[in-house]
């Protein structure tokens, strides 16, 4: 979570903060201006700043601190929850830990339109209606199609795009329609 999120949350401003933490204004405008990373301020610094603003020194840095795997391996986790979950579990969990919603505004796009699809797939061939409060993003698309790697490593293999427009066509439409290319969410590995 953002310093400047948290000020906005608690209606602060930075000038309280900086009373009431005892970190200078200047490092709290770096820190909410993004000038300053808050994962490489003190352990003094964020404890005073947490203390101040109600929160865990963890909830400071836990957006700087999470690691964002590729996109294929991203993919294969959520394939393999679905499987090891079952898909009314996966669809809960998903829904109730609002993830969707955390990646998009985290700007990790493939990784939240992924999940959304996912969702969306599973909720139509379990005949479920499909979450509203995801409208808006459903109305994103990524600019450039993604493609599985094996469908790259089988057209630069081919010398040949075949393998691109026969999976496109194949494609899941909940995925598709995101730009993403995905035929397969059962059969992992």
């Amino acid at each position: 979570m953002h310093v400047l999120d948290i000020l906005v949350q608690k209606n602060m401003t930075k000038y309280r903060l900086s009373k009431e933490s005892g970190v200078p204004f200047a490092t709290i405008s770096d820190l909410c201006g993004g000038k300053t990373q808050v994962h490489k301020c003190s352990g003094e610094t964020l404890y005073r700043l947490a203390r101040a603003l109600g929160v865990s020194m963890e909830a400071l840095i836990a957006d700087a601190m999470e690691h964002r795997a590729s996109f294929e391996v991203f993919k294969s986790n959520v394939c393999h929850m679905v499987n090891d979950m079952g898909d009314m579990d996966f669809i809960i969990d998903t829904l109730e830990s609002d993830k969707i919603r955390r990646l998009y505004e985290k700007r990790w796009y493939p990784e939240s339109l992924y999940l959304l699809a996912m969702v969306d797939y599973l909720c139509r061939v379990n005949g479920l209606p499909a979450c509203s409060n995801y409208d808006d993003i459903r109305a994103a698309k990524l600019k450039d199609a993604v493609y599985p790697a094996s469908i790259l490593t089988l057209c630069a293999a081919l010398k040949s795009d075949h393998p691109k427009r026969q999976s496109w066509d194949e494609a899941i439409p909940e995925f598709r329609r995101f730009n993403i290319v995905e035929s397969e969410v059962r059969n992992v590995c």
